[in-house]
C-alpha cells in the first residue's frame, strides 16, 4: 500500500542530512546517512490534511490546546502503548530539545550536575553545557544480551547533593536500548530517594522491535517529571518544528507555560505541526507500520551483510530507531582514519561513534531510515572502507 523504495531527491530543499552536509564532514556531495531523519515522504494522511489546511488561506494566530490536539495524543498512547494519560498534564513546545532546556533552567541552577547515561545524544551535551550545568555521566554497558544501567553506579550519581535533574533518553540514541519497565521503576525509586527531578525525552517511542514494549515515563514516575516526544521521528516531520509532552505536577507545568508565553514569546504554535500530529495519530497507524516493516528489513540487512564480511563483528539490530549503531571494536580500527577513508575514498557520511562521547569511541551509527537502494550503497562502502583501514 506505501512504497518506502522510490528514492526522492532532496538536493536543493535546504536539507540539513543532504544540502549542508560540509557543515559536520567538511566535503559536501557525500551521501548522508546522518542526522535523524528520513529520506521518506510523511504518510499520506499527514500530506492531504495540511493541504486542506493551507487550501483555507488564511494561516493566522492559532491554539495548541484544543480537543481534537489532545484527544489525538490521549487516543495515541492509549492505543499503541496501552497507556493512559491525562490531558491536562499536556503541554506544547517547538521542539522536544527546547522543552528539556527549559525544564533544565527551571528545575536546576547554573552549576549543577544533570545525569545522562552514555553514550548521549550529541544535542544533550549541549543543551546541559548551553545552560552552563554539568554532565554527569552514567556510563551503560554492553554485553550479548544488550545495554545495561549499573544501577548502584546511577545511585552514586544521583545521590551526590549538586545533581539535580536525571535526563532520560528512553528509547535510548544511540544504542537503541529500550527500558523494561523494572529498570524503569528502580530508575525512578532511586530518583524520588534522592529528590532527583527527571525529563524523560521519549521522541523514538513509536519504533522499538520485536514485540518490545516502549514503556512511557508516566506509568512509572514517583516524583517531579517531564515526558517530551514528537510525532516528528515516526512521521518524518520535524521541518514542521512542533513538539508535545506531560508534566505531573501542576507548579512545574505553569512554570513551563509561563516561560514558553511570557519570557520566550511562544503562544502561538505552528499549526501545520498541530494538525499533522491530529493526522498521523488519527489515520496513521497503518502508514507507520508499514514503515516500521520496511525499517527492521532494513535492519536485517545491514546485520547480514557486516556479518558476513566481518563474522566476529556478531552485529545485531538494536531494540529500537532506525539508527544502527555498530560497534567496530573487535576489529581495531582507528576512528579518524575510517572517517578519512569513508569520506575522501567511499564519499559517504556515517557518523563517528565519539560525536555521542568517549563511550563511543569504536562505534559509528549509520541512518538506516531511506529506501534500501541507498542503504545497500551505504553499508558497502563502510565494508569497503573497513578492509581498507584493516
Amino acid at each position: 500500500m506505501f512504497d518506502f523504495s522510490t528514492v526522492i531527491d532532496r538536493h536543493g530543499t535546504w536539507c540539513t542530512q543532504w544540502d549542508y552536509v560540509a557543515d559536520r564532514f567538511g566535503t559536501a556531495d557525500l551521501l548522508p546517512f546522518t542526522i535523524s531523519d528520513m529520506d521518506f515522504a510523511t504518510a499520506p494522511c499527514v500530506l492531504e490534511a495540511i493541504s486542506q489546511r493551507l487550501s483555507h488561506g488564511v494561516l493566522g494566530y492559532s491554539r495548541w490546546k484544543n480537543d481534537e490536539f489532545l484527544g489525538a495524543i490521549q487516543h495515541w498512547f492509549r492505543k499503541r502503548f496501552d497507556s493512559i494519560i491525562d490531558t491536562d498534564h499536556i503541554v506544547y513546545g517547538p521542539s522536544v530539545i527546547y522543552m528539556v532546556s527549559q525544564m533544565i533552567r527551571q528545575w536546576s541552577d547554573e552549576g549543577d550536575g544533570i545525569v545522562v547515561h552514555t553514550p548521549a545524544y550529541d544535542a544533550f551535551y549541549k543543551a546541559i553545557e548551553g545552560n552552563k550545568r554539568n554532565i554527569a555521566a552514567v556510563p551503560l554497558h554492553h554485553t550479548g544480551e544488550g545495554w545495561f544501567c549499573d544501577m548502584a553506579l546511577l545511585e552514586s550519581v544521583v545521590a551526590e547533593p549538586r545533581n539535580k535533574i536525571l535526563l532520560l533518553c528512553s528509547p535510548h540514541n544511540p544504542t537503541g536500548k529500550v527500558w523494561t519497565r523494572e529498570e524503569l521503576s528502580t530508575i525512578a525509586s532511586l530518583c524520588q530517594k534522592h529528590n532527583v527531578k527527571v525529563i524523560s525525552d521519549e521522541i523514538h517511542m513509536d519504533m522499538t522491535w520485536n514485540g518490545r514494549r516502549h514503556i512511557p515515563w508516566c506509568e512509572v514516575a514517583q516524583n517531579d517529571w517531564a515526558l517530551f516526544t514528537s510525532g516528528s521521528k515516526s512521521f518524518n516531520i520535524p521541518a514542521l518544528t512542533g513538539a508535545y509532552g506531560l508534566i505531573g505536577e501542576q507548579s512545574s507545568r505553569d512554570g513551563y507555560l509561563n516561560a514558553l508565553k511570557g519570557r520566550d514569546g511562544l503562544s502561538s504554535p505552528s499549526i501545520p505541526a498541530v494538525i499533522a500530529h491530529i493526522a498521523a495519530y488519527e489515520k496513521g497507524e497503518s502508514w507507520l507500520d508499514a514503515l516500521r516493516d520496511y525499517l527492521q528489513e532494513n535492519m536485517r540487512y545491514i546485520a547480514h551483510e557486516l556479518n558476513t564480511a566481518f563474522p566476529e563483528l556478531n552485529w545485531q539490530p538494536p531494540e529500537s530507531t532506525y539508527l544502527a549503531w555498530i560497534d567496530l571494536r573487535p576489529l581495531h580500527v582507528d576512528d579518524k582514519l575510517l572517517q578519512k577513508v569513508l569520506i575522501e575514498q567511499q564519499k559517504v557520511a556515517i557518523m563517528p561513534g565519539y560525536t555521542y562521547g568517549e563511550e563511543g569511541n569504536g562505534f559509528v551509527r549509520l541512518n538506516a531510515g531511506c529506501p534500501r537502494s541507498k542503504l545497500e550503497k551505504g553499508v558497502q562502502a563502510l565494508i569497503n572502507a573497513l578492509h581498507a583501514v584493516r
